[in-house]
């Protein structure tokens, strides 16, 4: 059997309010705040995770770009993926303060480019998406210290870099996901890591098949990233009684308001979320729509919302699958996030050969 490649692992702190010990409970210990998510992120970095997401909205938590920087100083090894939204704020700006990140981190900073409707402003997908390809691509030339002579529809631009560039000279790496066709169209042209919600095996398989070919028609390769939650215990029956408890006090209500507070709550990416745990409740077992894929999570969720669930052999053997199928990084998750970070650094991180990922900086 050929060696699998290496892959990142990376975790998440839950700065948009999405931490429970009962999903749907709200629980004042567990809600966004820098010592809450400063705690879940210096976990992560002690038990060598390679990376962390931070990710970015506007009705609940904390500010990503303003996180970061208060973190930097505390870690020791781990990368931060920052995630950022198309159009709240001038390039320019925020080539500045991405740059000035990647200092503080020294060269650790990787971004997570999220194109969603703004507060208070609602595009449709053929502008928003152009909005998004024009501020990477400006963004890019940016931080790669290049000038940037743009007449867009959205960015109008005719400006030198600024003196504060990364450590690097280059841009770090753009994690982008989507699955509608001009999500996939960006993300083919602009990405460097391509991130998939979970899915069934074949539907995994047929993004990625998909994605290739999209990527080979602009003469460009990706990487390509996972995101998931995960319930890792000794045993398969300890984790499926874990994945119950979490949602044995979730009102259906309460869980149908929280899935609907995202700014992307009705994009296709979410569309197909809920598609599966349907599918999973009408196959008759339950919320588990396959081996080990637990959908009942997304029953609060508006975007990842499946978990990989078992003993730490099960779990392991799933991320080898979707391994082979090309997925080299996972952003991985689970409530509360700090106490499964621990558990999943226990049982299934020193199975697995994993380090940051790197790229091809001949590529654009």
């Amino acid at each position: 059997m050929t060696a699998l490649p290496q892959a990142e692992i990376s975790w998440f702190s839950a700065l948009c309010d999405d931490d429970y010990q009962f999903l749907g409970v709200e629980d004042a210990s567990l809600k966004a705040s820098w010592p809450h998510c400063r705690d879940i992120a210096q976990t992560a970095d002690k038990n060598g995770f390679d990376n962390i997401l931070l990710p970015s909205g506007y009705k609940l938590g904390m500010d990503s770009i303003a996180f970061a920087g208060a973190m930097a100083p505390l870690l020791e090894q781990m990368r931060l993926l920052v995630a950022v939204r198309c159009g709240e704020m001038w390039v320019p700006q925020l080539a500045r303060q991405l740059a000035t990140l990647d200092h503080l981190l020294n060269g650790r900073l990787t971004i997570n480019i999220i194109s969603s409707d703004l507060p208070g402003q609602t595009l449709d997908g053929g502008p928003r998406y152009q909005r998004t390809r024009e501020t990477m691509q400006a963004l890019r030339q940016l931080l790669n210290g290049e000038a940037v002579h743009m007449d867009g529809e959205f960015i109008q631009l005719d400006l030198e870099p600024p003196r504060m560039g990364t450590v690097s000279g280059k841009s770090p790496p753009f994690y982008f996901g989507g699955l509608s066709p001009p999500a996939c169209d960006v993300a083919a042209a602009e990405a460097d890591v391509f991130l998939m919600w979970p899915d069934t095996m074949d539907k995994v398989k047929a993004v990625l098949d998909d994605m290739k070919a999209r990527a080979k028609g602009y003469n460009r390769s990706l990487k390509y990233g996972y995101r998931a939650h995960v319930i890792v215990r000794e045993t398969e029956a300890q984790a499926r009684d874990a994945a119950d408890l979490l949602i044995s006090r979730l009102d259906d209500k309460i869980g149908e308001d929280i899935r609907n507070r995202s700014l992307d709550s009705a994009s296709v990416g979410v569309r197909r979320q809920a598609e599966m745990r349907e599918t999973a409740n009408a196959s008759g077992h339950g919320d588990y729509v396959e081996d080990n894929l637990w959908t009942g999570v997304g029953r609060a969720r508006s975007g990842c919302g499946a978990a990989i669930v078992g003993d730490p052999d099960q779990v392991l053997a799933k991320l080898n699958a979707y391994r082979e199928l090309g997925i080299e990084s996972f952003i991985l998750s689970g409530y509360p996030h700090r106490d499964e970070c621990d558990l999943f650094a226990k049982y299934v991180l020193p199975n697995i050969q994993h380090g940051p990922l790197t790229f091809d900086t001949s590529e654009g």
